[in-house]
């Protein structure tokens, strides 16, 4: 497939700007690729796709509070520092974006306040930057945390607000690290999560940091010569054995979202079940494609020509998927990050 075959119009106005309130009153969109169907459900109707054994898959990264602004050391010029990632905790050096980028060169420092300023170390972009924050700063999450502001979308054209910080973070967040949500997951609260429990299926954590590559454009048309930006992900014993307990007992492994399809997928055994791991996965997925672990998938609605757009077609089958984006259309869905979900029985 090429990358001109995942366009679609999308209206800004089709774009959320803020989440459903409360989160599983979200609209779903339910499609059955073994009848062709599609159902129009609400997230709260969650339960009635699921049985005893069957075991939800989530994402626990926690966005950090991403975006920091500075000043620049004797000009006070005002600059923007984006965190991307931690590259050494001991040394605290970190990579980061900053804006404006011309203004910015090896040797300046950068002050936020009066606890926490980060010395520019090397260039790796025209935008990025290597920098290492103050000795004295303490734990660089904890400051990034206090005085960040929440990375939302670039195409969520409005400012942020206080609610988003609490907004954009799923209820599984446990582990600093992404700098965008793992957004299929925001439509869960605890309330519906008990219910899922109640009803007998379990839950299993993995981990899979999302960086700005989820955002950044595809720029060749043949899908085969794209690369994925690595990220960083994990998943424990404990996870893999809920994982291979429902494989084995042949319930359904469900999916909440492309990063968390992403990272089982990165570690697959020969004999088709996942494995305990941690590292770097920079996986691509795209039609046609053969999913090991993921039987079902929870997902958003995407944005035209994105690698998440195609994982989805990739597990929905390509016709069916764009199928449903213009029925949504059509039923005013929600598109996007703070949108309405997918399932994909």
């Amino acid at each position: 497939m090429k990358l001109s075959d995942f366009r679609y119009k999308l209206p800004k106005t089709a774009i959320a700007k803020f989440p459903a309130e409360p989160r599983d009153s979200a609209k779903m969109i339910v499609l059955d690729r073994e009848k062709q169907a599609i159902e129009h459900k609400t997230f709260s109707d969650l339960p009635d796709y699921v049985s005893k054994g069957d075991v939800i898959v989530v994402n626990e990264t926690k966005v950090m509070q991403a975006r920091l602004y500075g000043q620049k050391e004797r000009t006070n010029a005002k600059i923007e520092v984006f965190v991307l990632r931690e590259l050494n905790r001991e040394e605290n050096i970190w990579d980061v974006i900053v804006d404006p980028a011309r203004k910015v060169r090896i040797g300046n420092r950068i002050y936020f306040n009066d606890k926490l300023w980060c010395e520019v170390i090397d260039n790796t972009t025209s935008r990025g930057r290597t920098v290492r924050f103050n000795e004295d700063a303490g734990d660089i999450f904890k400051a990034i945390e206090n005085i960040g502001q929440t990375p939302l979308p670039p195409y969520i054209k409005r400012d942020t607000i206080p609610e988003d910080k609490d907004n954009y973070q799923t209820i599984f967040a446990e582990f600093d690290g992404s700098v965008a949500a793992p957004t299929a997951g925001l439509h869960f609260t605890p309330d519906l999560v008990k219910k899922l429990k109640k009803k007998g299926v379990k839950f299993a954590n993995v981990l899979l940091h999302i960086g700005l590559g989820t955002f950044r454009a595809v720029e060749v048309e043949d899908l085969t010569k794209h690369k994925m930006d690595s990220e960083y992900f994990e998943i424990t014993q404990d996870s893999a054995d809920i994982i291979n307990k429902a494989l084995t007992t042949k319930k359904k492994v469900i999916s909440v979202g492309t990063s968390t399809t992403r990272a089982l997928e990165s570690s697959v055994t020969a004999e088709g079940f996942v494995k305990s791991n941690f590292g770097w996965t920079d996986k691509f997925i795209f039609p046609p494609y053969e999913f090991k672990i993921a039987k079902r998938l929870i997902t958003n609605f995407h944005q035209p020509e994105s690698t998440l757009l195609m994982l989805a077609a990739a597990f929905a089958d390509y016709d069916f998927l764009m199928k449903s984006y213009k029925k949504a259309m059509k039923e005013n869905y929600r598109f996007l990050s703070y949108g309405d979900a997918m399932m994909i029985l």
